[in-house]
């Protein structure tokens, strides 16, 4: 129950959308733990040679921009190359192994010495069912990552073998990850982290906040699902597109809402420079999506007016929760 408009948001935000900060420091825990308790798995000589070094934590949970509830924790576990050479095609990576004493050979493809993405998670699973607080590990559903659950955790580990290239001619390195199909592909979670950090810090670190309920709000079945990633990146465009922005969460999700339905039509540029365009909505799913954007912009203003014009908080409220649903706070006279 809330007084004001303000009281609504700031009890929503912490009850509904962040996630739960006792659970996140005991879910940065266990993922540390687990990266030291896989490293361990290195001394079975048939396991792969294990690069800590390049181990990085990724996707929405590493970046602070994921929201309840908590159900996957991504994590990049280093493989060392062992002299192996890649050829890049554009879309797909090959990964060649020179040295038949790797361990990486046993999982090329048959007759050829041309590692197989699907075999080295396969293999990552194998040595995952040794761990001692496991439950199930499994190939995940994108065919790209292992995906372990342990038995004192109600969230899912997603493990993604990699790679580090050397200083390619453009200055950059690269990590390669499976493609989800036997082959690889180039990635780099590093710019994904680093563009998140510089943009909230440009705006007083009211980014994060904002891109999580912006996230809630696309998750509500009021329209197309935008994709998680693709939709923080188009944020992140409009973050980057103004000089500043309001201190208040309400008027700063309003103006995105603005935004978000000019600009789905366009594209939604990659911050790791490697996939060019992210957005592949259809015309269909584009059109709900500005037009949903829309009709909560106009809810929003009106919520706005009844706030700061007729000082009325019951009725602004009562209008955000026709954005936000059932589960943003009621008014209270108390």
């Amino acid at each position: 129950m809330a007084t004001t408009v303000n009281n609504a948001f700031e009890e929503f935000i912490r009850d509904k959308v962040n996630l739960d900060s006792d659970k996140t420091k005991t879910a940065r825990k266990s993922r540390d733990n687990l990266i030291d308790n896989i490293h361990s798995l290195g001394s079975n000589e048939d396991f792969f040679n294990l690069y800590h070094d390049i181990d990085i934590a990724f996707g929405s949970f590493a970046r602070k921009t994921k929201i309840r509830p908590l159900d996957d924790i991504d994590i990049m576990i280093g493989i060392k190359g062992d002299g192996s050479t890649y050829d890049d095609f554009g879309n797909v990576i090959k990964i060649y192994v020179n040295d038949d004493n790797s361990p990486q050979k046993s999982c090329c493809n048959e007759n050829t010495n041309v590692l197989n993405s699907t075999k080295v998670i396969n293999k990552f699973i194998k040595e995952l069912k040794n761990l001692s607080d496991y439950k199930k590990a499994e190939t995940h559903k994108s065919g790209a990552a292992a995906t372990l659950q342990l038995k004192s955790y109600e969230w899912n580990f997603d493990i993604v073998p990699c790679f580090i290239t050397t200083v390619e001619s453009n200055g950059r390195n690269y990590y390669i990850i499976p493609d989800g199909k036997g082959n690889w592909q180039k990635t780099d979670p590093r710019k994904d982290k680093d563009k998140v950090s510089t943009l909230n810090q440009k705006h007083n670190g009211l980014m994060l906040e904002t891109i999580r309920l912006v996230k809630y709000w696309n998750r509500r079945p009021t329209m197309p699902l935008m994709p998680s990633y693709v939709l923080e990146c188009l944020l992140l465009q409009y973050f980057e597109s103004v000089d500043s922005v309001s201190k208040f969460i309400d008027l700063r999700f309003r103006d995105i809402l603005l935004y978000i339905k000019d600009n789905i039509w366009y594209s939604i540029d990659d911050p790791k420079e490697i996939q060019g365009d992210l957005n592949t909505l259809t015309y269909d799913e584009k059109l709900k999506i500005s037009n949903k954007a829309k009709s909560d912009y106009d809810k929003a203003n009106e919520a706005i007016a009844a706030e700061t014009n007729e000082k009325n908080h019951k009725k602004a409220i009562k209008k955000w929760a026709e954005i936000f649903g059932d589960e943003f706070p009621d008014y209270s006279e108390d």
